[in-house]
């Protein structure tokens, strides 16, 4: 009898497990939409099925500033691919040192923060300054005496009472003396110490341009010397990006063709610039020529030192048939789908997911997925994409 009970409960166990799977399919670890979403791997979160259309109120579009533009066929225009880092222009960028030996006194900046031309950076207490001053007191003294006794010994010569021989070594020795206190009076100029000051042993340093301090090497009590920079400051308005040009592509990278640079740290972010110079010789190791690409740096984003790379506009291939083409700004990636947004006549957006071809400077082409003339949108396309993100969840929650 307790057989037949514990075996008629594990059937009941079995019937009840059965009908639980046959009223809750999606639960099952078979099913195709569970094996799919388990082995989903992507940046965004997990869907079980994407929208295909959003709608936005008016006041939404107008503060996104979405903005549509036709799809267009067009000829790409081929490019090239060239590795590279940002630099700063040597002309914008300065090494503040002091001109003579001393040692640190007070810092009055910091790395990273702006300056302009002229503000006080540090002082340094110079010992020989007040030595420079004392020396130049007496040798413009003595250049002085000198002076008077020549023109004395003029007064007597023109008398026939001085001999010419002791008037022209006068005029030599107060010659001399003058000169040494004339460079005397330059050294501490230089320095932007008043020949004539009081007794000042401290020397202040001043930028020398605007801009960023991008390093600082500078303690209070360090001592320094005149070849050593206590700091480095740049003008990062604008940057130069120096991308390699290896000896297969020279020949199709020509000065004035447009680039857009794309940095490791801004993938989605191209910056816009032309080749402004080509190296005029072969790096013997690396066997590259240095391009030159200047970039506008407004938004204060780019940095030096950051790796990237820079596509360059080569000459167009007229064999190379028209394609349907959107800007690279277009195109996004939801749930592992490449995808771009369409303004339909009603005013919502659908999503169109696209297959890519070529590239090209700023544009890529669209393979399938969308029609000559549709409403594409090229500028706001984050805004739509968080929509589609958000009412997704909300229909899971």
């Amino acid at each position: 009898m307790s057989i037949c009970l514990r075996y008629g409960c594990a059937a009941w166990l079995v019937l009840f497990v059965a009908c639980e799977r046959t009223a809750r399919p999606e639960a099952n670890a078979s099913s195709p939409q569970h094996a799919n979403t388990s082995s989903s791997h992507h940046d965004e979160p997990e869907h079980a099925s994407l929208r295909d259309r959003v709608r936005l109120e008016p006041d939404v579009i107008a503060h996104a500033h979405i903005r549509t533009a036709p799809v267009e066929r067009e000829r790409l225009v081929s490019m090239v691919e060239l590795p590279g880092e940002i630099a700063s222009d040597p002309d914008k960028t300065a090494r503040v040192s002091a001109l003579v030996s001393g040692r640190i006194e007070s810092v009055s900046f910091k790395e990273g923060e702006s300056v302009n031309k002229g503000d006080l950076l540090a002082i340094i207490k110079v010992p020989d300054i007040d030595k420079a001053k004392a020396a130049f007191t007496a040798t413009n003294a003595k250049a002085v005496a000198a002076r008077t006794n020549a023109d004395r010994l003029q007064v007597l010569a023109d008398k026939r009472l001085a001999a010419n021989q002791e008037l022209l070594g006068a005029k030599a020795e107060a010659d001399a003396l003058e000169a040494e206190a004339h460079a005397m009076q330059a050294q501490l100029t230089a320095l932007g110490i008043g020949a004539r000051d009081g007794s000042q042993s401290q020397l202040a340093l001043r930028a020398p341009l605007s801009g960023v301090v991008v390093a600082r090497d500078a303690v209070v009590g360090q001592p320094i010397s005149a070849d050593r920079a206590i700091a480095t400051i740049a003008d990062l308005n604008e940057v130069w990006f120096l991308g390699r040009v290896f000896e297969k592509n020279l020949s199709q990278v020509q000065v004035g063709a447009p680039a857009e640079v794309l940095l490791n740290a801004y993938p989605k972010q191209p910056f816009a610039g032309s080749i402004e110079y080509l190296g005029k010789q072969i790096d013997p190791t690396a066997r590259t020529v240095t391009a030159r690409i200047r970039l506008p740096n407004q938004s204060g984003l780019i940095r030096l030192g950051l790796f990237g790379v820079a596509r360059v506009s080569t000459q167009q291939d007229t064999q190379k048939p028209a394609a349907l083409v959107v800007p690279r700004s277009a195109v996004t990636e939801i749930g592992g789908d490449v995808v771009v947004f369409v303004r339909q006549a009603d005013g919502d957006f659908d999503v169109h997911r696209v297959v890519l071809g070529d590239g090209a400077l700023g544009k890529l082409e669209v393979v399938n997925g969308l029609r000559e003339g549709e409403q594409v949108v090229v500028d706001g396309v984050f805004t739509l994409k968080s929509a589609i993100l958000r009412g997704t969840l909300a229909e899971e929650e």
